[in-house]
């Protein structure tokens, strides 16, 4: 990787980690350039402007990173309903990035942006509706292979669950604990497996 390519990289991924503790709209260029050690000038170099850098964030690093955490689960099980349990429960209780106390990065652009900029509406329903495509083809898939009852409807349960998923990262981050997680997984699981 060419050094240009490397700090702006860098830039991106600092500027994510920073925007993930306090918000988008509370961290300003100079908050990043001060974590990232860049000039200004270098700032400006690599992002025309503050939205700039923020939707190639949602692009080279949310979009990606959301694809290997959320979406890949779903297509390397059989079972769906193993899949989605297994899924909430690693995202909730074993995943090391997504930290409790600052919720899901997705759900918090999307609370935080989409009001303001279409561009970033944009890109983050490109990233939801991945999520949802891919919850409701492996629910559809389970339902060719007697995993999931024929009249389910994939895209109601599958919008069901995402809802939960969010909702319950927001009460995480009121608590601060992971245990509030706990009762949401215990019902999920019932309705899961109400599904077979």
């Amino acid at each position: 990787m060419k050094k240009a390519a490397a700090t702006r990289l860098m830039i991106l991924e600092k500027a994510f980690e920073l925007i993930y503790v306090k918000g988008y709209q509370t961290t300003s260029v100079d908050d990043i350039i001060a974590t990232t050690q860049v000039t200004k000038g270098a700032f400006y170099y690599h992002f025309k402007t503050k939205d700039d850098m923020g939707l190639a964030i949602l692009q080279e690093i949310l979009k990606p990173a959301l694809a290997n955490s959320f979406i890949q689960p779903l297509r390397d099980h059989e079972n769906p309903i193993a899949a989605i349990y297994d899924l909430m429960y690693g995202l909730l209780m074993e995943n090391e990035f997504l930290k409790v106390e600052y919720g899901c990065p997705a759900a918090n652009f999307t609370h935080e942006m989409t009001p303001w900029n279409a561009d970033f509406r944009k890109v983050l329903d490109e990233i939801t509706r991945e999520w949802e495509t891919a919850m409701a083809a492996a629910l559809e898939n389970g339902k060719e292979n007697g995993f999931v009852r024929k009249d389910v409807d994939a895209r109601r349960v599958t919008l069901f669950v995402m809802s939960g998923y969010w909702g319950i990262r927001n009460f995480g981050k009121l608590e601060n604990s992971k245990s509030i997680y706990l009762p949401y997984l215990k019902e999920l699981k019932g309705y899961l497996h109400s599904l077979s």
